[in-house]
Parts: C-alpha cells; structure tokens; sequence
C-alpha cells in the first residue's frame, strides 16, 4: 500500500494495522495448536497462506487506495479470511483490522458495505460453530465495524481539513510575498513621483524664472555694456541647467513613460491589457502636443485604474481609451459596456463594491492639476470616465507645469 497520499504520521497507523493482522492471525494459529483441535494443520496453512497474501499486497506498489488492485487483493483476502473463518470461530477477531483495510482502500460506497458483509460474516461464525447466541455476538462484531468506521471517516475529514489548512496557508504566503513586493514596487513609483514633482516645482521652476529673469534684463541693456556678456553666459547656464533638471524630471517619471510619449505608453497599456472576452482599443484625437510630466502621469495613471476597475468588476467586453487634444485642454477618455453602477453610491460596481479608492485618487490627481473628473454610469449602461485637464499657456505653448506655475 503507497503511503505518498498521507502525511509521514501515518506511517505508525499503518505498522499499527499490519502488526495487529498478524498478530490475531498468530492468535489463531497458536491456540489452534494449543487446544489440539483436529483442524490444526488446515489453521496452519490458511493462516500462513492468509499471511503471505497480505504481505504480498502491503509490499506490492500497485496496490492503491481506489485502485483496482486494491479491490482484487481485498476480495482474495476476504474469501481466504472465510476459509480460515470456517476452520476456527478465533478467525473473526481478524474482521476487526479487515474492516480498516475495506475503509481505506475502497471507495466509501464500497467500503461501508464491505463492512457490513464483512461483520455479518463474523456474526455467522458463532452459528456456524455451534457458539451460545448471546446480545454480545451482535454486538461485538458491529460495535467494531463501527468503531472502524467512525475513525477512518473522522480521520479523512480531519485529513480533507488539514489539507485545506495547508493549501490556504501557503496561498497567504505566497499572497503576503506578492503584496510585499507591490509595496515595494508602489513605494519605489510614489519616491519617484514624488522625487519629479519637488525638482519640476523648486529646480526646474525657479531655474525657469533666472531664465526669464535674465532674458529680461539682457534686452534692457545696451548691446556694448560690460555686463551683457555675463547675463548673456549667465541666462546660457540657467538655460542649461533648466533642461538637464527637465531630463531628471523625465528620467523619475512612470517607467511607462521612460520609452516613449503619453500615447505610446497608453497604446502599451491597452495591447498588454488582457481579460477572457474583453477588446480594448485606444485612440488618438487632435495633434498631440508635449505634456508637462505631470500631465502625463495624472493621465496614465487615471487610464490604468480605469481600465483595471472595468477588468475586475465590470465584465464588458469592449473598452475605448481616447486622448483627446484641443487649444486649451487635453482629456482622457475611458468609456466600456460593462455592468455598471450608480454613481455616488457608497458601493459601486466599478470598484469591487466596496467604495474602493480608486475614483477619490483619479479626482484627486484631476483637482491637483485644476482639471475636472467626471463619471457618466448606469446600472447595465456601461461606465464613462472623462479626465480634462486645461493646458497651462506661456507664449501660446503649453507650459511645464500645473496652471498657476511658470513654465519649466
């Protein structure tokens, strides 16, 4: 019998059974001897015969719980046990570790009435031998079975659980693992992030107005004054400067954005975007116009946790991103045919719900810019997200930086 489908505990309950099979069958044999019955020899080779049977089956792999070898060897086992059965009424105590074997290796419908046949067997031995009938002839045999039967059983369900236990446990840690690193991963994003905004709203700003400053200044000199050649070099430097700060910006913005422009990485964003049944296609509308970094991050992050709200809990199957360009703003469209929710509600549909963080971060990002959010849902309706975002102007271009800003 394999004992690879239970724990090493069970290595004790196994030797346990085996020693006592053959130490009732010994039992058998011994007193046969001892009370010189005249069947003595037949005891003898039935129980040897019995013996050898059970060893070769223990020792053979192809005997397996629900196997059919497994029922073969049991029923072999079974009609030897009865001829040992008819040789000796000492025979039936062996039904006790035959009612362990039938539950073990047979399937539950089969196994119960094994033991049934199995007791009633037992019973049928006090007759057959001329025995005195008495409520413990009934009541011993079955009283094993069902001893046998409730401690198999409670210990597969206690088994069943303890797997479950474990297969729960190892899915926490392996959860615990995966949510540490995307911690990590967030943690190392938001430092980033962070790290953009504070040299685009301190360096790169205040570089920009030295610049301009500078520029000022050296058209209010004259062309032959000492002093326009160091405001001249000075407004370079500062010129200088400024762009290298900008490369920082650029290089400490979303790893999405490193390769290539918004559209770029939107147009990744929905190609590697995947749900059974769900299309997802992005577009571009108007000429597009170089965002300031911040633009560009409160874009595409609105884009991923859209797009992530409707892969979770709106089971659509089309999604449309849109960007759309215009003379003073540019916006985000996110719109599917999904479940929907209704909007405003403490628990809707787009995030799980739950009232889940997703929308309050999305408006959040659009109130920081001076940009607008909008959600248009229905129950059944599909879902609109709508980010605006009003394009900061100096010298008729959009400016590096959030409206109320200098241009970076």
């Amino acid at each position: 019998m394999d004992s690879r489908t239970h724990p090493p505990v069970t290595t004790a309950l196994r030797l346990c059974l085996h020693a006592l099979l053959v130490g009732l069958l010994a039992l058998v044999v011994v007193r046969a001897i001892g009370d010189g019955s005249p069947r003595a020899s037949a005891i003898v080779v039935a129980g040897c015969a019995m013996a050898a049977l059970y060893a070769a089956g223990a020792l053979a792999p192809a005997v397996q719980p629900r196997g059919r070898a497994a029922a073969v060897w049991l029923a072999l086992l079974g009609a030897m046990w009865l001829v040992l059965l008819v040789l000796s009424p000492d025979a039936l105590w062996v039904a006790f570790p035959l009612y362990f074997l039938q539950l073990h290796l047979l399937p539950t419908r089969a196994a119960l009435p094994a033991v049934a046949v199995t007791a009633c067997a037992a019973i049928a031995c006090f007759v057959l031998h001329g025995q005195a009938v008495t409520p413990g002839t009934f009541i011993g045999p079955l009283l094993g079975a069902a001893v046998a039967v409730a401690t198999v059983l409670g210990y597969e369900a206690l088994f069943r659980e303890s797997e479950r236990r474990r297969a729960l446990i190892e899915e926490l840690v392996a959860t615990r693992a995966e949510l540490a690193e995307a911690e990590r991963s967030a943690g190392t994003l938001a430092e980033r992030e962070r790290l953009a905004r504070e040299i685009h709203d301190t360096l790169a700003q205040g570089l920009s107005s030295i610049q301009l400053l500078l520029r000022a200044a050296e058209r209010t000199l004259p062309a032959d004054a000492p002093a326009t050649a160091h405001v001249r070099r000075a407004r370079e430097a500062a010129q200088d400067n400024l762009a290298e700060a900008r490369r920082f910006v650029r290089a400490l913005s979303p790893p999405d954005l490193e390769s290539g422009s918004l559209a770029a990485a939107l147009e990744r964003l929905s190609s590697r975007t995947t749900s059974p049944g769900l299309a997802v296609q992005f577009a571009v509308s108007g000429s597009p116009v170089e965002l300031p970094t911040p633009y560009e991050v409160a874009l595409l992050r609105t884009a991923q946790s859209a797009l992530a709200n409707t892969v979770r809990h709106a089971g659509a199957r089309r999604a449309e991103i849109t960007l759309s360009f215009m003379d003073t703003s540019v916006s985000l469209d996110v719109v599917d045919d999904g479940c929907g929710f209704v909007p405003g509600s403490g628990a809707s549909a787009a995030e799980g719900g739950s009232g889940g963080f997703g929308l309050p971060a999305m408006r959040s990002r659009a109130r920081a810019l001076g940009g607008t959010l909008s959600v248009e849902s229905a129950p059944g309706q599909g879902t609109a997200v709508a980010l605006t975002l009003p394009l900061p102007l100096t010298d008729g271009r959009p400016a590096d930086g959030p409206p109320g800003q200098e241009a970076a």
